[in-house]
């Protein structure tokens, strides 16, 4: 049964360039290329992205049309990246260790415990999601998808937080942006 993600990548354009927060705050932090997670990476526009530049991308996400667009994509584009169409709220994260899960907007806080544990040592975990602030200009995401102010750093409990704002993006949303390292 097609889910509403599904009907949202048929009927609207999926973004081809990266997020902001992944071209401008964590590329410069961003080490010798390794193995990378997008969480819930949509068309595969930031999986893409780190394949360009050396990564070993696999992108999970819960629609098979996101899947197929991002194929699509990859292939135009010249590089390899794995896929896997999974529903997260009720499968596991692949398994690590990992050298950086990037995670732009979305949210599921029980989740990260386990990208924490399949970190590597030195990874970095990357997100940047909209806050409850967002709702101040934008009726979606709803609340539960939203991060309190302040929220983020709690995320990564027991990583070293590298880079952290608030603030509204030039994609004129509200959000947290967060990279914090595994202890070597």
């Amino acid at each position: 049964m097609p889910s509403s993600w599904d009907t949202r990548y048929r009927e609207r354009s999926a973004p081809i360039d990266p997020a902001a927060f992944v071209r401008v705050e964590l590329a410069p932090l961003l080490r010798s290329p390794g193995r990378a997670l997008d969480v819930a990476g949509g068309a595969g526009r930031h999986a893409i992205w780190l394949a360009q530049r050396g990564w070993n991308p696999t992108m999970i996400d819960t629609s098979h049309v996101a899947i197929e667009i991002a194929e699509a994509r990859a292939a135009t584009a010249g590089v390899d990246i794995e896929l896997i169409q999974a529903d997260l709220t009720n499968a596991d994260l692949p398994a690590g260790p990992w050298d950086l899960i990037l995670i732009v907007h979305y949210l599921q806080r029980d989740l990260f415990a386990g990208m924490i544990d399949r970190l590597a040592p030195g990874g970095l975990l990357a997100l940047s999601v909209a806050t409850v602030r967002n709702l101040e200009r934008h009726e979606r995401p709803g609340p539960p998808y939203l991060l309190e102010l302040g929220e983020a750093p709690s995320l990564a409990d027991g990583l070293e937080i590298v880079h952290y704002g608030e603030g509204w993006s030039v994609e004129d949303r509200h959000e947290a942006r967060l990279v914090a390292r595994k202890q070597t």
